[in-house]
């Protein structure tokens, strides 16, 4: 008797359940916007080295192009869709939109769902290949261009908005310019982080 390829699979995306027949082979990512019309992730390079297709699972950056929808299957997964509470955007994306922490737009989603869960990891403590002190207890490093740009490198951008992308980050996590464009002419804000 062969075995099966297929399953019937109930995924927690978004804070809803869907629930759908997929192939064992096939990848989240797949599953996200041709089984459920969540076309927010996008496929970039299809091998987990670009970053386009980031979503969250368990408040935890994933490559959804590597990671099989079976797999996922009782973990909550996040997409862009799913990070501002409604109308209201996330602290991130507001951000985003805000410093033009884009260009082409298309690494967007993934680099906000990225971002959203480097200001998560950066206030729980964890440290970065640029972290100085890295001795437990030390607590969460200063959130610097350097520690934003390593912690985003996972996260490429083909239109090269590099600059504003660290600048959205560094906002929403409390410690960038507080107003978009006079930010850029100098005004008063928060603490200024030059790419």
């Amino acid at each position: 008797m062969a075995r099966s390829t297929s399953s019937v699979i109930t995924l927690d995306i978004n804070g809803e359940k869907h629930t759908l027949p997929v192939d064992h082979r096939t990848t989240l990512l797949d599953a996200l916007r041709e089984h459920c019309g969540l076309t927010g992730t996008k496929k970039g390079c299809d091998h987990g080295q670009c970053g386009a297709c980031t979503v969250l699972l368990d408040g935890r950056r994933a490559v959804s192009c590597l990671q099989f929808a079976v797999s996922a299957e009782g973990r909550a997964i996040t997409t862009i869709e799913g990070v501002a509470d409604g109308e209201r955007l996330h602290p991130v994306q507001q951000a985003f939109l805000d410093l033009d922490g884009y260009q082409c737009g298309y690494c967007t989603p993934g680099q906000i769902c990225s971002a959203v869960a480097v200001l998560e990891e950066h206030a729980a403590g964890w440290p970065s290949a640029v972290t100085d002190d890295v001795r437990p207890g030390a607590g969460a490093p200063p959130l610097t261009a350097d520690e934003i740009r390593e912690r985003m490198s996972g996260n490429l951008c083909r239109c090269g908005a590099y600059v504003a992308i660290v600048q959205a980050v560094a906002r929403a996590a409390g410690s960038g310019p507080r107003t978009g464009r006079a930010a850029e002419h100098g005004a008063a804000g928060g603490a200024e982080v030059t790419a």
